[in-house]
């Protein structure tokens, strides 16, 4: 069980604003703030620094997203994974791409190059819900990838994706997820779902900063597919009498899926991921999204006695850590909010709030109160 007073000492925020808002990006946690100061200290001082890098966080992203080490990448942020996945796959003629018209813009842009020529199908939301069967209708055989996010960022949407995966492949398909909105917040299994990229980066639940993200890449795929930029992060050094040397003559790439790193990654962000996911690990990612799913439980019991309309499907196996709530101005209703220290952001003609596993029912009635007042 969580001790919800000691986690909270960890997050500085709690003593300045009522933080609901990680969905857009988190306060970083004391540890993670302290590490990444470490690292400007030492660099600063003696131009090194000392602490473990640990392959950039990857053996601790893979075991949150239930992978291998081996079949994870260093990327600076989610949009920059998708491309790279978009630019790796090959496009026949009369190919299309299967997403939905809740996605986050990078899940789709990448297919919309004019170069490629790309049939985009979008699978149509009803009532805030995408429908299996939608998606049955729209993958075919000419389809290449189908591209969603595993948590869509306006209503919150959790999408199943070992049953998406399973119409993707059926069809010959890849299924690409975009899981900056599930990662941290909610259990993430690849091997069971069958997923075949998913990329995220570590500036929202994942409590981590800017500049850090990651790209999982099945196993069975990394061999066969050449990467969209190549760079010296990405190829093998050769060795030659003990010592090791750039071989610019050829292209040797490693066998796992470090051959998509390109140059040099951002350490500060690393540093600070690292920390951050080593902290959700120990709190246990299964009692973090219990915690999350409590809290808003208890605030969409609380819109709902408002008579405020939901935009966020109710029913447990379908949420994450979004409830959007439709309301009439809802920018100068979160100027206001912010003005009294609530932190939560304005989509789609509501009010879209996001707590994280350290928030608490205080809070959650706090900003229930508050809303009452100022709208």
């Amino acid at each position: 069980m969580i001790d919800i007073e000691k986690v909270r000492e960890m997050f500085p925020i709690t003593q300045n604003k009522v933080f609901l808002n990680h969905a857009s990006q988190s306060p970083l946690p004391k540890p993670v703030a302290e590490v990444m100061q470490r690292y400007i200290y030492e660099s600063s001082n003696f131009g090194d620094f000392s602490l473990e890098w640990h392959d950039g966080g990857k053996p601790f992203f893979a075991e949150l997203i239930g992978a291998s080490k081996e079949e994870i990448a260093l990327v600076e942020n989610t949009s920059m994974g998708l491309n790279m996945v978009a630019n790796m796959l090959e496009y026949p003629c009369e190919a299309n791409v299967v997403t939905t018209d809740l996605e986050y813009p990078s899940v789709v842009y990448p297919y919309l190059k004019k170069k490629w020529s790309l049939k985009v199908r979008y699978v149509k939301n009803v009532n805030g819900k995408l429908l299996l069967e939608d998606f049955e209708k729209a993958v075919d055989d000419q389809t290449v990838v189908v591209a969603v996010s595993h948590v869509e960022y306006v209503n919150g949407f959790r999408n199943d994706l070992k049953a998406l995966a399973e119409i993707a492949h059926r069809h010959g398909a890849f299924l690409v997820v975009d899981a900056i909105q599930s990662a941290g917040a909610i259990p993430i299994d690849v091997r069971r779902d069958d997923v075949d990229f998913l990329a995220a980066a570590c500036y929202k639940w994942l409590l981590g900063p800017c500049g850090a993200g990651y790209l999982y890449v099945r196993k069975n795929l990394i061999k066969e597919l050449e990467p969209s930029f190549i760079g010296w992060a990405g190829v093998k050094q050769k060795v030659f009498e003990t010592i090791d040397f750039w071989d610019i003559w050829h292209l040797n790439f490693p066998e796992d899926a470090s051959k998509f790193q390109v140059g040099s990654p951002s350490f500060i962000s690393f540093v600070g991921a690292i920390e951050a996911l080593k902290l959700l690990l120990r709190t246990g990612i299964s009692e973090v999204e219990k915690r999350i799913l409590d809290l808003t439980d208890l605030l969409i019991e609380k819109v709902k006695e408002l008579g405020m309309k939901l935009q966020t499907p109710e029913d447990r196996k379908y949420r994450s850590g979004i409830v959007n709530f439709k309301m009439a101005n809802p920018d100068e209703l979160v100027k206001r909010l912010s003005e009294k220290g609530f932190v939560v952001s304005a989509r789609s003609h509501g009010i879209r709030v996001s707590p994280h596993f350290y928030n608490t029912e205080e809070e959650i009635n706090r900003f229930i109160n508050e809303l009452k007042r100022v709208q």
